[in-house]
């Protein structure tokens, strides 16, 4: 890399054009503080819509409930006038049955009551069904008239008139999003209950009751709607409604299932049942009311025991105003596009104008800094202060190329003479690095060698004056040896260990001394020779041994030293497995550097060895087995084999195991 194009790539990289810079301050009005404004006011004016619909609903329902609410106030004071009536106690008085079946009858049908009848309380002073304990009744029965909501079994019913209970029944249909249930019909009927205090002339009291029953009441419903959602109050296309429930049932609704049936039978959502039937709250949002969504609005219906029994329901239509406001938002959004598309390709046109020159100029430079020298502007007119510049670019970058081209040809020149003397110098490096050890390592072996000669010898002498005064020893002690019989056995074992000692110390000191006569071998046999040698360190532990013998050319080696080579490697895999492990000895034919030969494999699954401890495992003196070991079974085994023309190699994952691997030429 030439300095010049050093120095372009060293500048820091423009990543904007001056005329994008121009037009993000020109347009930032239009493409985003608009929007952004745009958004504000959209969601804002959502939230205000539907603030406004929740409000709506919110008055439907209280109209809803002062029309229900005058529905039961209404019926309990015609019910206190008809008690009070001149007619009444009249015909109480002269205790005429028959006149008084008939004026109930006659103003059951006048005030638009399904039961109307005179109790006690227990029974009906008229016929034989039995009240039960209602609260409205009591209340009455204690002097102060009562109306309320009451749910009447379907037993209730069918004892005031069969018409009633068969028009309570209601089939219930599945509905979407409702709490699940087993039931398959509603028996129960939801009844404008009312009663009324009525002294007889004999100065006993007795309560006039009387009802309506909403269920299936669809006039009543339709009241409420028509009262709530007058003509023209909602827009085009959406649709009021009103329904009464039972628990969750629509019993008297408006709401459409099909075209021409009611959804009497449906069921309120689970969440809405929650919050108004089971929290006792007033719900006024947007719910999904059997097949579509709809403003709403419900509120609980608690009867005369003071239990959330039903709910009131109005509500309307949402699509209308959902389309509304889509409508609205796209003619917003439209707008806005209008006038972008408008005005960025007029500014871009006239950025354009300006700002070319500039363009050119910089894609020149870019293509420089990226090695293309020959890069230029190529201004056709010199028209004002930017092509000047430009042109002067061109002329600058041509003289640039060609002191660039005289820069590249010296550092070329440079480059191969700096290569050529590297080169030669890290060849001398490596032969004067590898001589070096060499001739450390022999200088050190030798210097070991002579050492360990000498001191084997030095240790004979007293070992052979030991031997031969434990021998006297015996002699003089005659039949009395036997006293001393441990400490004689133990003598001995010590003598010979340090006589083994002695023999290694040579061995690895004057090797050629100790090489036995040489000849050719199976490997696999002298592998079987070996393993009566270590059983009984394959005794102690629990030891799985695995023999894969596929060998079948001979070696030429001494057997003892073969053996004493298999021996340690398998005395040290032993060690390194104390409890348990898997000690596997293979042996293969292998070819390496062309040459025919035997790879043997000693391999165990104990402790493995660290990095440092593999580096130096093969030294002369180093040893892991600080109270056992010499150091000198590993360093005399690769001796062996080296000596015989072979290879020898370790691999080791410490918690894994160690692989030991042997490589002997074969016999010719």
């Amino acid at each position: 890399m030439t300095l010049f194009s050093r120095s372009l790539v060293d500048k820091p990289k423009r990543t904007r054009s001056v005329r994008f810079k121009l037009l993000a301050i020109a347009l930032l009005p239009t493409l985003v503080i608009l929007p952004l404004l745009l958004g504000v006011m959209m969601v804002r004016w959502n939230s205000k819509f539907d603030a406004l619909l929740t409000s709506k609903v919110s008055g439907d329902l209280t109209i809803a409930h002062q029309y229900f609410t005058h529905i039961l106030e209404n019926t309990g004071e015609q019910l206190d006038a008809l008690g009070q009536s001149v007619a009444l106690q009249d015909i109480l008085a002269a205790n005429d049955t028959a006149a008084l079946n008939k004026l109930l009858d006659a103003r059951q049908q006048a005030l638009g009551l399904d039961f109307l009848y005179l109790s006690d309380g227990e029974n009906h002073v008229q016929g034989a069904h039995r009240d039960g304990d209602w609260p409205v009744i009591a209340s009455a029965l204690a002097g102060k008239s009562s109306t309320s909501i009451d749910i009447f079994s379907n037993t209730d019913l069918a004892a005031i008139s069969s018409d009633l209970a068969e028009r309570a029944q209601l089939e219930l249909i599945e509905t979407p999003n409702a709490v699940p249930t087993t039931r398959d019909r509603e028996t129960r009927g939801m009844v404008v209950h009312s009663a009324s205090h009525v002294a007889l002339p004999s100065g006993e009291t007795v309560a006039l009751v009387g009802g309506i029953l909403l269920n299936q009441n669809l006039g009543f419903i339709d009241t409420i709607n028509d009262l709530v959602y007058r003509q023209s109050s909602l827009p085009e296309g959406s649709q009021g409604t009103a329904t009464l429930f039972l628990d969750d049932v629509r019993v008297s609704t408006n709401v459409r299932l099909f075209a021409d049936r009611r959804a009497l039978g449906t069921r309120v959502s689970s969440i809405v049942r929650k919050k108004v039937l089971e929290d006792g709250e007033v719900w006024l949002d947007r719910a999904f009311v059997v097949n579509d969504w709809y403003i709403s609005a419900y509120e609980p219906i608690t009867d005369s025991y003071g239990k959330r029994v039903g709910m009131l329901y109005v509500g309307f239509l949402e699509a209308p105003f959902a389309q509304t406001k889509y409508e609205s938002l796209l003619i917003l959004i439209g707008a806005f596009l209008f006038v972008a598309i408008l005005s960025v390709p007029l500014f871009l046109r006239w950025a354009r104008g300006i700002f070319k020159p500039l363009e050119k100029m910089t894609n020149t430079i870019a293509r420089v800094e990226s090695g293309d020298y020959s890069a230029r502007t190529n201004i056709d007119r010199v028209q004002d202060e930017i092509t000047l510049v430009a042109d002067h670019l061109d002329d600058l970058l041509d003289q640039v190329q060609e002191r660039d081209k005289r820069l590249r040809a010296w550092n070329d020149q440079l480059n191969a003479r700096v290569d050529a003397r590297t080169s030669e110098l890290r060849e001398a490096n490596r032969a004067l690095e590898e001589t070096t050890r060499q001739l450390i390592m022999s200088e050190k072996l030798a210097a070991i060698g002579e050492i360990t000669a000498g001191v084997a010898h030095e240790i004979n002498n007293p070992v052979a004056v030991l031997q031969g005064n434990l021998d006297v020893l015996r002699d003089l002690l005659g039949e009395h040896a036997y006293l001393g019989e441990t400490e004689f056995r133990l003598i001995d074992e010590q003598v010979n260990r340090i006589n083994l000692i002695v023999t290694k110390l040579l061995q690895f000191a004057k090797p050629e001394e100790y090489a036995g006569f040489v000849e050719r071998h199976s490997v696999a046999e002298v592998i079987e020779d070996c393993m009566p040698l270590v059983a009984h360190l394959l005794g102690r532990a629990d030891i799985k041994v695995i023999r894969d013998h596929k060998s079948t050319r001979l070696i030429l080696m001494n057997r003892t030293e073969l053996q004493q080579v298999l021996v340690n490697l398998m005395v040290n895999a032993l060690h390194a497995m104390p409890d348990q492990g898997t000690l596997t000895l293979i042996d293969v034919d292998d070819v390496r550097d062309e040459k025919p030969g035997v790879l043997i494999t000693v391999h165990d699954t104990g402790t493995g060895m660290e990095k440092d401890v593999l580096d130096r495992i093969f030294d002369p003196f180093y040893t892991t087995k600080r109270r056992e070991g010499t150091g000198l079974g590993l360093s005399i085994t690769k001796t062996l084999i080296d000596r015989q023309g072979g290879f020898m190699d370790v691999k080791s994952t410490p918690g894994e195991g160690t692989e030991f691997t042997i490589w002997l030429p074969e016999a010719d």
